[in-house]
C-alpha cells in the first residue's frame, strides 16, 4: 500500500497518551478472560434447561460462527488502526459519526453492566458456601478487588489477568477430561446409556424456534468479550503482530471450550434437573459444572469447582472493567464524552473513566432488592442485546471500511492483516445480528397483556441505541460518510506496529 495519502484523505494525529505494554500472551487471554465467564460456568445451565441439548448446542456453534467473522473483520481493522476507540473509532470513521457515538456509550454501559451480572453470578456462586450472608456483602468486596486491579498500570491488569485466565483454561480442561471419562464410564456419574439425556421428553430440541431465540441471546452474551482484543490494540506492544495471533488463538480455544462443554453437560445432566439455572427464577441455581462433580460423587471437587467458577466470575467482570474504561476514554478523547474521562494517571491509567464505570457496575446492589437470580437474567439480557448491536457496528464497519479502501484505489491485499472471509463474513453477521435482535422475543408481542415489562426488559437497548445516534445527527448535522472522505492509515506495515494513532484524533469531517 502506498505510504502517501490519498487527495481525500484525512491524516491521523497520533497524541494518544496510552502505554503500549501488553503482550501477545496478555491479548489473548484479556479476549478469554472476558468471554469465558458468567456465560459458561452459570448461564450454560439456563440454556440447556431453555431449549434441550441439541438446541443449545446447535445455537452455541451457530453464533461461535458468526463471532469467528467478527473476529477477523476486527483484527483487519484493528492490525490497521491499533486505538484504543476500536470499533467506536472505526464505526465513526467509517460509517456515521452519531454512529460512533452511539455504539460507543450503549457498548460502554453494557460492558458496565456486564461488570454488574458478574458480580450478582458471584453472588449465587457465594450462597453456596454462606447462604446466609447478604450478597450486597460479596458484591461490595468483588466490586472494589476489580476495582484494584484495573487501578494499577495496564501491565500489572495485564498480568493478573493473564494468570486468572490461565486458572480458568485449566480448569476447563480438566472439566472436559473428566467429563469424557464419566461419559465413557472410566469415572462414576455418567449416563446409564450414551445419549439419554438427548432423548428424554421432549430433547433434543424444547421449546422450538421462540426458545433457540432465547439461548442465541444467551450464546452471544456468553461470546461477548472476545472483541476486548480491539479496545486492547490501543495498549499492545506490537499490534501487526499480536492481534492476528490472538485473534486466531482466542476464537479456537473458546469454540472449543464452549461447544464441547454444552456437549458434555447435555450428555450428564437433563435438561429437566430442577438445579439447572432457569427463567422461572423460583430457585437459586449452581454452575452446571459443579453439578457435573456433584454427579461423579466428588463432594470436594463441587466445591473447589465452584471456587473456580468464582475465580472466572471475578476475572471476566475485571475484564469488562478494563475494556469499558478504555472505551470511555476514548470517546472522551474523540470529543463525545466530557474532556475530564480522558485524564490519566502517572501509570497510565484512564482513572475517572475507571471511576465512573465502576459506578455503574454498583448496579450488582439491586440485587439485594429483588431477588439475586431475577436480576440476574435481566441484566444478562439487557446486556446481551448491546452487545449485539456492537457486534452489529463491527460488521457494518468492516464492510464499509474494504469499500472505501478500494474505491480509493488501494489494494486490500497489501493489508498488514486481512479477513478471509470477506465479503461473506460481514454481511453473515450483520444478518444474524439483526435477526436475532429484533426476534429475540417476538412471541411477546402475540400477548401483551401483561408483558409489556417483559418485552421492555428485552428490547430496551435498540431504541436507547437510536436516540442516541438519531439525537447526534440532528445536533450535530452528520450524514453518512462517503467512500472517498475516509481516513485511511497508509503507513508502511512496519510504521503500524508501534503506531500510537490517538481515536478520532482527526475523521471525516461533518457534512
Amino acid at each position: 500500500m502506498s505510504s502517501h495519502p490519498h487527495p481525500h484523505q484525512h491524516p491521523i494525529v497520533e497524541h494518544d497518551d496510552l502505554q503500549r505494554k501488553l503482550k501477545a500472551r496478555h491479548l489473548t487471554m484479556i479476549a478469554i478472560g472476558g468471554a469465558v465467564g458468567t456465560g459458561l460456568f452459570v448461564a450454560s445451565g439456563a440454556s440447556i434447561s431453555q431449549a434441550g441439548p441439541g438446541g443449545a448446542l446447535l445455537m452455541y456453534c451457530l453464533i461461535g460462527l458468526m463471532v469467528y467473522c467478527l473476529m477477523t473483520s476486527l483484527g483487519e481493522l484493528a492490525v490497521h488502526m491499533p486505538v484504543a476507540g476500536s470499533f467506536v473509532t472505526y464505526s465513526a470513521l467509517y460509517v456515521e459519526e452519531g454512529f460512533g457515538f452511539a455504539l460507543g456509550w450503549s457498548y460502554w454501559f453494557s460492558l458496565a453492566v456486564t461488570i454488574a451480572v458478574e458480580l450478582v453470578a458471584a453472588q449465587l456462586v457465594m450462597q453456596y458456601w454462606f447462604p446466609h450472608v447478604s450478597g450486597v456483602v460479596w458484591s461490595a468486596g468483588f466490586l472494589l478487588l476489580m476495582f484494584g486491579l484495573n487501578a494499577f498500570s495496564v501491565r500489572g491488569f495485564g498480568e493478573a489477568e493473564y494468570w486468572f485466565a490461565l486458572i480458568k483454561v485449566a480448569t476447563i480442561l480438566i472439566f472436559l477430561a473428566a467429563g469424557l471419562m464419566m461419559i465413557f464410564g472410566i469415572m462414576q456419574g455418567g449416563p446409564q446409556s450414551g445419549w439419554q439425556n438427548f432423548t428424554i421428553g421432549d430433547a433434543p430440541f424444547v421449546g422450538g424456534i421462540p426458545a433457540m431465540f432465547g439461548v442465541a441471546m444467551i450464546a452471544g452474551f456468553s461470546f461477548q468479550g472476545t472483541e476486548t482484543v480491539g479496545v486492547a490494540a490501543g495498549e499492545a506492544a506490537d499490534p501487526a503482530r499480536t492481534i492476528p495471533r490472538a485473534i486466531r488463538q482466542t476464537f479456537w480455544r473458546i469454540l472449543l471450550f464452549y461447544v464441547l462443554a454444552i456437549l458434555i453437560i447435555g450428555v450428564l445432566i437433563p435438561y429437566t434437573d430442577p438445579s439447572l439455572l432457569r427463567n422461572d427464577v423460583t430457585d437459586i441455581g449452581v454452575s452446571p459444572f459443579a453439578l457435573v462433580f456433584r454427579h461423579a460423587g466428588l463432594a470436594f471437587a463441587a466445591g473447589l469447582m465452584n471456587a473456580v467458577v468464582l475465580t472466572a466470575l471475578l476475572s471476566a467482570g475485571t475484564s469488562s472493567m478494563y475494556a469499558s474504561t478504555r472505551i470511555l476514554y476514548g470517546l472522551a478523547v474523540s470529543g463525545r464524552a466530557p474532556r475530564a474521562l480522558a485524564r490519566l494517571s502517572a501509570s497510565g491509567v484512564p482513572y475517572n473513566a475507571l471511576f465512573a464505570t465502576t459506578a455503574i457496575g454498583a448496579l450488582c446492589f439491586l440485587s439485594s432488592l429483588f431477588g439475586d437470580k431475577a436480576v440476574y437474567l435481566w441484566l444478562l439480557n439487557t446486556s446481551g442485546m448491546t452487545g449485539f448491536i456492537a457486534w452489529l457496528g463491527i460488521a457494518v464497519s468492516h464492510y464499509r471500511f474494504r469499500r472505501g479502501l478500494v474505491h480509493q484505489g488501494f489494494n486490500a491485499s497489501d493489508l498488514a492483516y486481512r479477513s478471509p472471509l470477506y465479503p461473506f463474513g460481514p454481511i453473515f453477521a450483520i444478518v444474524l445480528c439483526v435477526v436475532i435482535v429484533l426476534g429475540q422475543n417476538y412471541q411477546a408481542f402475540t400477548d401483551v397483556r401483561g408483558r409489556w415489562m417483559e418485552i421492555v426488559g428485552t428490547y430496551i437497548g435498540v431504541p436507547l441505541f437510536l436516540l442516541l445516534w438519531l439525537g447526534y445527527r440532528l445536533v450535530r448535522k452528520t450524514r453518512l460518510v462517503d467512500y472517498e472522505d475516509m481516513p485511511f492509515n497508509c503507513k508502511p506495515a512496519a510504521d503500524q506496529a508501534t503506531a500510537t494513532a490517538s481515536p478520532l484524533a482527526q475523521e471525516a469531517p461533518a457534512r
